[in-house]
């Protein structure tokens, strides 16, 4: 299996923070993601974050589904 890319690591880290941040565990993303239409299953969101290999829609859908409003990269 190919490693995380720099930008790959720093993607899911910035997703993951933001759960964190908001309190939002993998499941109640899951419910969340669903309630605004994208079919998720907590195992595969679980598997796009420890990998990393997500697209930026997919990045998008989560910040929209758990409400968040701005992004810090830094």
């Amino acid at each position: 299996m190919a490693e995380k890319t720099d930008y790959e690591m720093l993607a899911a880290n910035l997703l993951k923070a933001e759960l964190k941040r908001k309190g939002v565990t993998y499941a109640q993303l899951v419910e969340r993601l669903n309630a605004i239409g994208v079919d998720e299953k907590e195992v595969n969101v679980r598997n796009k974050l420890s990998r990393g290999k997500f697209t930026a829609a997919f990045l998008l859908q989560c910040l929209t589904a758990i409400g968040s409003q701005t992004l810090h990269l830094a």
